[in-house]
């Protein structure tokens, strides 16, 4: 990807949108719930502190992460969607290796 986020913004691949409910009911595509959890593509080199110090960010390329609902910028490249945002706006990483073993 040509896409280098700046300072403590991420690039982030949001999820698809799930089709069918759990009952196996079909949702269209109106009513879906836009998702809030993606893979992040590339990731800044952190905030600068005032003193001059950058602070390294704690999300990477690669991971999963869980953020708000409306959090982030929507752009597209290349046909594809992708959110950038603030690390601040990201709630949680998902570990993927412990929800496997939870799912077991």
């Amino acid at each position: 990807m040509a896409l280098k986020p700046l300072d403590d913004r991420i690039v982030v691949r949001p999820s698809e949108a799930e089709e069918k409910t759990a009952s196996g009911l079909v949702i269209p595509d109106t009513a879906k719930e836009k998702p809030q959890q993606g893979k992040v593509i590339a990731a800044g080199a952190g905030k600068v502190k005032e003193d001059g110090k950058r602070v390294a960010l704690d999300v990477k390329a690669g991971d999963l992460i869980l953020f708000g609902k409306y959090s982030g910028q929507e752009i597209k490249l290349d046909g594809e969607e992708f959110l950038i945002m603030r690390e601040d706006e990201v709630l949680a990483v998902i570990d993927e290796a412990e929800s496997k073993k939870a799912k077991k």
